[in-house]
């Protein structure tokens, strides 16, 4: 099993929910998260004073899929994700030696699914 951990651009996550629902992935966890890259944060100006908002707002997606589909959603996530400006995001790809649904005790890819 492979973990397919996703930081992307916030307005992006529906239609990769979207994408993703339609290949049959069944679940994901979603973050709130904030970081920068070669983005570097931005300034802004605030009642006639000038913040540095270093951490820019992002979100983070993390899915397990078999091994045989990972290549398949991370190729659709990145074409979804993509605008082709700085920040789109980043999209991580792991092992994954087991996983265990609390409820049932359930190991393996059947506790994915």
């Amino acid at each position: 099993m492979k973990k397919i951990e996703a930081v992307i651009k916030p307005f992006k996550l529906d239609e990769i929910k979207d994408v993703l629902n339609k290949l049959g992935i069944q679940g994901m966890t979603i973050t709130e998260v904030k970081g920068f890259g070669r983005q570097k944060g931005h300034t802004e100006l605030y009642r006639g004073t000038e913040y540095i908002v270093d951490f820019i707002p992002k979100i983070k997606i993390e899915i397990i899929v078999p091994d045989n589909i990972a290549d398949e959603v991370a190729n659709v996530i990145e074409k979804t994700a993509k605008t082709g400006k700085i920040g789109d995001g980043k999209i991580f790809i792991s092992n994954v030696d087991d996983v265990i649904r609390i409820r049932t005790g359930q190991r393996g890819e059947g506790a994915v699914s």
